[in-house]
């Protein structure tokens, strides 16, 4: 897992946000009652001034599953492209739990890094 701490940017004062990149974790599309593809996701967690990147960082495991967990309660398929999920919803899916597993503003922000499909072809796309 890899961790990025407060750094001073050239000509600031004030150190810059700590943040958690999470394990890569792969979701399932689901369409049609059925697992379509898998994407494999990156997340970045921003984290507010009263949380630790240790402990944070802790937590890793918790916030993966809760992200399984929620991709398959309500999966966040796009109606016309099974390659990718849609970012926002997982976010505020992730945001969400976030309150449980680190505490109360913990979290200021989830950002969807990076996202690589399993199977590019055969697959509708808009």
């Amino acid at each position: 897992m890899g961790v990025a701490g407060p750094a001073l940017a050239a000509g600031e004062d004030k150190p810059a946000a700590a943040v958690v990149n999470l394990q890569g974790v792969g979701l399932p599309v689901i369409a049609g009652g059925q697992v379509r593809n898998y994407v494999f996701i990156s997340i970045r967690l921003h984290l507010s001034g009263s949380a630790t990147m240790e402990t944070v960082r802790a937590k890793d495991a918790h916030f993966r599953d809760a992200l399984v967990k929620a991709a398959h309660r309500t999966p966040f398929t796009l109606a016309n492209d099974w390659s990718q999920l849609d970012a926002a919803a997982l976010s505020r899916s992730l945001m969400a739990a976030a309150t449980r597993i680190a505490g109360q503003g913990k979290i200021a922000r989830v950002e969807v890094l990076h996202q690589a499909p399993r199977r590019r072809t055969g697959i509708p796309t808009g």
